[in-house]
């Protein structure tokens, strides 16, 4: 029975990650409709961000955390407004080619420094005595990971719900010339929102750097891992990619747990997920939290 709750916790802790890191999809197609490809190479840049700030330039790890999601908010702000404000009205499939040329110019910039080929690893800034409960354990980096996780999460859903300018994102969401007639700035939020996004991004990031190491290709593989994520929960919903991003962490370490131990398979944790989206898409195609909207012309 231990080893049901071990799996619990960690699918728990996995899919926190999943969540956050799925955050930055949501909030950005949420205010745009746009999906943004190239999420993972944030979520890497925002790892190695903190990684230079915590080793190289010796600022303390939370000042590095901190530090790092301030720059990357003003990365995506960049990025909307140098590559993606001009294509305003324009198709969406032009916007998404933009977000794919995006993501390989990202790449090709973090592979001309040491962290596109080589594997870092933060100081150790906590015990390294796992906690332990009736026979399940949880490492010290994980649950703070996961309350990291919970509060900023918290955070971004009182933003959208209570803010002035989360309620002016949600207005855009909905009808951007609406928003416009009432005097709200659809560029300026968009901007915001993909600022925002490179937030989360960072966060998580740091987060999976100090759990699994910093690895360039396992950091930004996070920017399609968890897109069943998003379609699970709903494109364009909160809660959506917080509920999905724990179921999803839950089914992929019962297969790897039960499936891979028992049965002698071998990646189903990696493959069921996606196994999972194909049928989301077949019989529930906006998720579980996600808006079906009726188009009348």
């Amino acid at each position: 029975m231990s080893y049901f709750f071990q799996l619990v916790v960690s699918g728990i802790v996995v899919g926190s990650i999943y969540a956050l890191a799925a955050l930055g999809l949501v909030l950005v197609y949420k205010s745009s409709r746009v999906l943004n490809v190239a999420h993972g190479q944030i979520i890497a840049a925002g790892a190695f961000i903190t990684y230079y700030l915590t080793v190289d330039l010796h600022i303390p790890i939370f000042f590095s955390f901190i530090a790092s999601m301030i720059i990357t908010f003003f990365i995506g702000m960049a990025i909307e407004r140098i590559f993606l404000r001009r294509l305003i009205g324009e198709p969406i499939i032009s916007v998404i080619m933009v977000t794919i040329g995006l993501m390989y110019i990202l790449d090709g910039v973090i592979y001309l420094t040491p962290f596109g080929t080589e594997n870092f690893s933060f100081p150790v800034f906590l015990p390294q005595a796992p906690l332990e409960f009736a026979g399940v354990s949880i490492s010290w980096t994980q649950l703070l990971g996961v309350i990291i996780t919970i509060i900023l999460i918290g955070a971004f859903s009182w933003f959208f719900k209570k803010s002035t300018v989360g309620i002016s994102m949600r207005a855009v969401s909905d009808d951007q010339l609406g928003s416009m007639s009432v005097g709200i700035s659809v560029p300026t939020v968009f901007g915001l929102a993909w600022a925002t996004a490179g937030l989360s991004a960072a966060a998580a990031g740091c987060i999976i750097g100090n759990i699994t190491g910093l690895n360039f290709e396992t950091l930004h593989a996070f920017g399609i891992v968890v897109l069943p994520v998003v379609i699970l929960g709903g494109l364009d919903s909160i809660l959506g990619a917080v509920v999905a991003g724990i179921i999803m962490g839950l089914i992929q370490q019962f297969a790897s747990g039960y499936l891979d131990g028992n049965w002698g398979l071998s990646g189903t944790g990696e493959v069921l997920p996606y196994i999972i989206l194909l049928f989301i898409l077949l019989f529930k195609p906006h998720g579980l939290f996600g808006i079906h909207e009726i188009e009348r012309v």
